[in-house]
């Protein structure tokens, strides 16, 4: 059986007297691409953030790798190997491609002048073999506010492969991004599962993409779990497709 890197236990959630997550049970098989969707307003970000550390949550357990996680903050957790990306992309839009990627690398306990004068060779090498990876080496000079936000995202998805995370949330990757990027973004998302190790827990709004993507999916429907299971079973479960329909 496949471990679990991340088990989340009966977590809940609330802003004042509104309740984004209540009693969220789930697993993310380590080495595996698991997804999570749901109508907007389901609690699918509330529940990345409590994650990831952005928030403490009211009760329940997250574990990653076995460890209880649930009081720890961003910064702790990533130094984990755990990151997330963002519906909107977070880049430093006047910095070039390739001073993004080098000043995304986690300092992990090293002083900034030992990062970047023993490593820096090192850093700047890794920076271009992932830029080669999403697509954008030969736009690795250009300053990035200039890319599309398509290639704003495949940046941030190279930005975050810089620390070599063990677990990457992804937020909503192919949001915004053209048609005729979606297949490379797929692509290389499957290719970093396969080849680099990282396992994917990916929140999604495109079903094509999702059920193409993921082994197994979780659907949040008002804050609570509605269904779980593989990709065919969540397309012909009828609670599902009547939370999506119900929501336009």
């Amino acid at each position: 059986m496949t471990e679990n890197i991340i088990e989340v236990r009966n977590v809940s959630k609330s802003y004042g007297g509104v309740v984004a997550n209540h009693d969220i049970s789930l697993d993310v098989p380590s080495g595996k691409i698991t997804g999570l969707i749901g109508p907007n307003g389901s609690g699918k970000t509330t529940l990345f953030n409590s994650v990831v550390g952005y928030h403490p949550t009211d009760g329940g357990s997250i574990k990653f790798e076995g460890q209880e996680i649930s009081e720890k903050r961003v910064p702790d957790i990533a130094r984990l190997g755990m990151l997330r990306t963002f519906q909107q992309t977070r880049i430093y839009s006047k910095m070039d491609c390739m001073d993004n990627m080098q000043i995304s690398v986690s300092h992990r306990g090293r002083s900034v002048f030992d990062m970047f004068s023993s490593r820096k060779g090192e850093i700047a090498d890794r920076a271009e073999v992932l830029l080669e990876f999403v697509g954008l080496y030969s736009k690795r000079n250009l300053i990035s506010g200039e890319l599309s936000f398509g290639q704003q995202k495949l940046l941030e998805f190279a930005m975050a492969l810089m620390n070599e995370p063990k677990v990457l949330l992804l937020d909503e990757p192919t949001a915004g991004i053209n048609p005729t990027l979606i297949n490379g973004l797929i692509d290389r998302l499957q290719r970093a599962n396969e080849e680099f190790g990282v396992t994917l827990f990916v929140i999604e709004h495109n079903m094509r993409v999702i059920m193409n993507l993921a082994q197994h999916i979780y659907c949040l429907a008002h804050g609570e779990m509605l269904a779980s299971g593989q990709p065919d079973e969540l397309q012909n479960n009828q609670l599902v497709i009547d939370a999506y329909l119900g929501a336009h």
